[in-house]
């Protein structure tokens, strides 16, 4: 279960919150006396509360805002275990200090806003031993391994148990607390007031991740990068896979370059199914892999893995959701000939998008001409595809059947900028932007008031996505779900 943390400096902002997020479902609501303002009600907070309350009043050396004396704290912990709170939190060096009274059920707790320690196992034991009815352990993690000793801690405890990776590489220890056997995990009541480092609210912990479905047959997927906070793909794939009533979860893994191995060594571990490769693994996970198919090897990069008996395979949805989203703008195939053959493809970019489009258009006959704006970057580019590269300020001297923006020029917040002035585009010429935040970028407005075919990134994305969702679950994904999954999400105001 989710346990929701409100922090709010006046009384009736908290007894409002509390109302609000009953109404929601949550289980249980933490109330952080830390946050409130001037001397603390408790009888007010707890008399006629609509659900479980856990009492916490955290001290700043612990992560909170409390800054009266040691004695008064005590003293609004006691009472609240006096007035009958559900839960009180205990820090593990006052438990022994504050004794067990009526009902109220202990969290022994402890925070390490250094590391996260190596003799885990240890540690519980000591909490437990404090007259625990809950343990709860919370430290910051700085390498996804972290979270395996977190998270296999919580599974070898007879106690009930609460452990927590705190910072955005500890996000999949609070999403997976349940399927390792968790008392409960803790969220916030807005993704803009979190109450701890990497905290996610209560909706997205709900709405999106289906956190209260997670379960020990619950099946593992998710995106590996750095950053990896940005990304919309657990949106997408959580949303296909509700939509489909499947007993699986996608969740973001922010892996830095260095810990890639150690990551991936520890695969079954995560009982993890499938992953998503983003930046900057693509290339580098290639050494990793125990088998590559066709795409992989022609682009030099893999951005789907699916784990199969013990095996990594790796695949690459970019390539050909590029090649389709361009064929199906261009008529389609005919006669077992790609409409790319003999065109003029313009590439801005030299990346990994350019990459995958570049390789694909160039085995389809397709002209490639590259215009990056780190020139060495495009003549690499085009010395590996066969093509020729031209200097960014010439991009608009090349006369291109096709213009495909695989640069993040347009991408929000900067959506008033645009790769390639619309003075030089021709009703003729299709243009592809792989931008998809927002859907409608400068280039593909300017593209449509020139009369030109357009593929958005909103198309490329969620192709790209649906076939790896197929290679995931063997499955057709339900594309119309996932695209309107991510329109809500980047643009929800023209949403219904």
């Amino acid at each position: 279960m989710i346990c929701v943390s409100i922090g709010r400096g006046r009384h009736r902002h908290v007894i409002a919150e509390h109302n609000h997020l009953v109404q929601q479902g949550a289980p249980l609501v933490e109330l952080r006396l830390d946050y409130i303002n001037g001397a603390v009600n408790i009888k007010r907070l707890l008399t006629d509360r609509p659900g479980p309350v856990v009492i916490t009043c955290r001290r700043e050396r612990d992560g909170g805002k409390y800054v009266g004396s040691e004695e008064e704290r005590m003293l609004l912990l006691r009472q609240a275990i006096v007035e009958g709170a559900d839960y009180v939190d205990l820090e593990d060096d006052i438990a022994g200090g504050v004794p067990r009274y009526g009902k109220t059920k202990r969290v022994v707790s402890l925070h390490d806003f250094r590391s996260t320690p190596n003799n885990l196992p240890e540690i519980h034991a000591r909490l437990a031993s404090l007259d625990a009815d809950v343990v709860k352990i919370s430290t910051l993690a700085h390498h996804p391994h972290d979270n395996v000793r977190m998270l296999e801690m919580i599974a070898a405890s007879k106690q009930p148990t609460v452990g927590i990776c705190m910072g955005d590489i500890g996000t999949p220890s609070r999403l997976l607390a349940a399927k390792f056997g968790a008392a409960f995990t803790y969220a916030t009541f807005h993704h803009e007031r979190a109450l701890a480092p990497g905290q996610l609210s209560f909706q997205q912990m709900k709405d999106i991740y289906g956190y209260d479905r997670i379960n020990r047959e619950t099946e593992v997927f998710g995106v590996i990068g750095d950053p990896i906070g940005h990304s919309y793909s657990p949106l997408v794939h959580n949303a296909a896979f509700r939509h489909l009533g499947m007993n699986r979860v996608y969740i973001p893994f922010r892996v830095p370059a260095a810990d890639l191995p150690e990551f991936l060594a520890d695969v079954p571990r995560w009982g993890l199914r499938g992953l998503s490769v983003t930046i900057p693994h693509k290339e580098a996970i290639m050494r990793r892999l125990t088998k590559i198919d066709g795409a992989v090897k022609t682009v030099g990069a893999a951005n789907t893995i699916v784990m199969t008996d013990g095996a990594l395979i790796g695949y690459n949805s970019d390539y050909r959701a590029a090649m389709e989203s361009l064929e199906e703008a261009l008529g389609g195939i005919r006669n077992d000939t790609s409409p790319l053959a003999g065109k003029t493809l313009l590439v801005l970019g030299a990346g990994g998008a350019a990459r995958a489009v570049a390789f694909g258009a160039k085995r389809r006959g397709a002209h490639l001409v590259i215009a990056g704006r780190t020139a060495a970057r495009a003549e690499q580019l085009a010395t590996a595809v066969g093509g020729r590269a031209v200097d960014w300020s010439s991009r608009h001297g090349v006369d291109a059947d096709v213009l495909v923006n695989c640069t993040p020029i347009g991408m929000h917040p900067n959506v008033d900028d645009t790769p390639f002035d619309e003075y030089y585009l021709r009703p003729s010429m299709v243009v592809f932007d792989t931008v998809y935040n927002p859907e409608s970028t400068l280039l593909v407005k300017d593209a449509r008031e020139r009369s030109c075919r357009v593929v958005t990134g909103v198309d490329m994305f969620v192709r790209q996505a649906a076939i790896q969702f197929q290679h995931f679950t063997g499955q057709p994904a339900p594309t119309t779900v996932m695209r309107d999954a991510l329109r809500r999400a980047i643009d929800p105001v023209k949403q219904p």
